[in-house]
Order: structure tokens, then C-alpha cells, then sequence
């Protein structure tokens, strides 16, 4: 793969994330909920997290335009939804409740 097609694959993986960041997690709450949303009912969470993800998918569109001149934005990206995947994959290993025991 050559490095023109590399940074226009990389674009487009950008823009995909970017678009399902602001608008994707809440169609993924309502088709999916137990996967995708948190609590039972009303919750003040859902809101900040639906901005924040937003916010950070707005970046990473306008992102999409220079991605190497935005890597650390990408790679922050990148890492913390690692970091947040082995969070949750430690907390539901933890938890019985999440387990369904």
C-alpha cells in the first residue's frame, strides 16, 4: 500500500468514526441498549457522554483534512478507547451483576 492511499484510507477511517461519534451512539442506544447504553431509565450520564463523543467526532472529521498534522489527536483516540475497553472489560469481570450471576 503506498503512502497517497495509506493517508487517503486513513481519511476515510476518520471520517467514518467522526460521523458515528456524533451521530451513531445514540441510534446504537436505541437499536442495541444493553450493548450501547448505561442505566435503567432517565440518566444525567447519557447526555455528557453523548457530547463528548460528539465533540470528538467533530474533531476527528475536521481531523480527516490533515491526519498528519492531527496525529496525536488520532492517537489519543486511538489509546483511550483502549484504555476505556480494558476498563470495562476489568470492571464486568469484577462485577457478578455483570456476568448475570
Amino acid at each position: 500500500m503506498t503512502g497517497a492511499t495509506r493517508i487517503t484510507t486513513l481519511r476515510y477511517a476518520l471520517i467514518a468514526t467522526g460521523v458515528i461519534f456524533i451521530f451513531g451512539i445514540d441510534t446504537l442506544a436505541h437499536v442495541w441498549p444493553s450493548g450501547w447504553h448505561w442505566g435503567m431509565g432517565h440518566s444525567h450520564y447519557w447526555p455528557m457522554i453523548l457530547a463528548v463523543y460528539a465533540t470528538l467526532g467533530i474533531f476527528l472529521v475536521r481531523a480527516s483534512r490533515d491526519p498528519l498534522g492531527n496525529l496525536s489527536l488520532i492517537w489519543f483516540t486511538i489509546w483511550s478507547s483502549v484504555a476505556h475497553s480494558v476498563a470495562m472489560t476489568v470492571s464486568a469481570l469484577q462485577d457478578p451483576a455483570e456476568r448475570g450471576t
